[in-house]
């Protein structure tokens, strides 16, 4: 019995030897073709969740095809590890698009989207959201009102992803009415809409108003990237003054890191009225851009 219970482990361990090696050495792995790739689709029998996820990784990068339904098992196994089943619906949702023919794939996570499993719905809902996959767009919004928030969640993203300009609207009315988890994941993934620009600019100056600090700090991160600073020094000067520590010290980040010499000398006052600031990582910041502006001042 021993030398038995030897001898299966044996051819294990070679495998799981072989897979790390393919990890490692990406050329070793395209250079062997089909035979890596069968390798690693046995490893993944044996190996512990990291190296699963590793292997996922490097199948859904480089064996398209190949990995699809291997990948889709692993989603919807309820005895396969949570962060496994992430991994593969992530890396679904990346080769869907590339693949030859999705369509099977798309009708498959369709229906998985309609499980009474809450986890099979929320993978399936992830794995689902590539862009132009228009025909997931109905089911994706069905989620939106999801009983479970995490796949409420995952559908906003999902949704977004899809790159589809019709759903906007639909957005900016689950933004004004959804709860505020869902808020903040639509704040969030609003800058996808490319040709909405300018009514996305709108959206997050309207969010910097909202009754709810954790809103408006999400408004105003989602506002600098699109956005010159110095454009906007009403909107700055009045999250100088806000009630919320996280938003007075982002404004002034911001400030000190894209703003002009001439926007610095127009909020002046109220920089220097934080130097009392109770956040003395506040104060820090606001004492530092005074220094900054002196100096340019000085200088010219």
């Amino acid at each position: 019995m021993k030398k038995n219970h030897v001898i299966e482990l044996e051819p294990k361990a070679r495998i799981l030897d072989r897979a790390r090696k393919y990890i490692e050495s990406v050329e070793s792995f395209l250079d062997d073709g089909d035979q890596a790739v069968s390798l690693l689709l046995r490893a993944m029998k044996y190996a512990d969740r990291d190296l699963k996820r590793e292997i996922i990784m490097v199948l859904g990068s480089f064996a398209k095809e190949a990995a699809v339904w291997p990948l889709y098992d692993m989603l919807i196994d309820p005895a396969e590890n949570e962060h496994v089943r992430h991994a593969a619906a992530i890396q679904l949702s990346v080769i869907g698009p590339l693949i030859k023919d999705p369509q099977l794939l798309v009708e498959r996570l369709l229906k998985e989207i309609e499980s009474s499993d809450a986890e099979r719905r929320l993978h399936a809902t992830f794995a689902i959201g590539w862009k132009g996959n228009f025909q997931a767009a109905t089911a994706l919004i069905a989620r939106l009102y999801d009983s479970d928030r995490r796949v409420q969640q995952t559908a906003v993203n999902a949704l977004c992803n899809l790159r589809d300009d019709k759903i906007f609207d639909l957005l900016l009315d689950r933004l004004d009415h959804g709860p505020l988890e869902q808020k903040s994941t639509i704040l969030f993934n609003l800058w996808r809409f490319d040709s909405k620009g300018e009514r996305v600019k709108e959206v997050y100056l309207k969010y910097l108003e909202h009754q709810e600090p954790d809103i408006r700090f999400d408004a105003l991160v989602c506002l600098g990237p699109i956005t010159e600073t110095g454009d906007y020094p009403r909107v700055y000067r009045k999250c100088l003054t806000d009630k919320d520590d996280r938003i007075r010290e982002l404004a002034l980040k911001r400030l000190a890191k894209e703003a002009g010499t001439s926007v610095l000398e127009l909020l002046r006052a109220e920089i220097q009225g934080l130097l009392h600031d109770p956040n003395m990582k506040v104060k820090k910041v606001a004492l530092q851009i005074l220094r900054k502006n002196r100096e340019q001042v000085g200088e010219t």
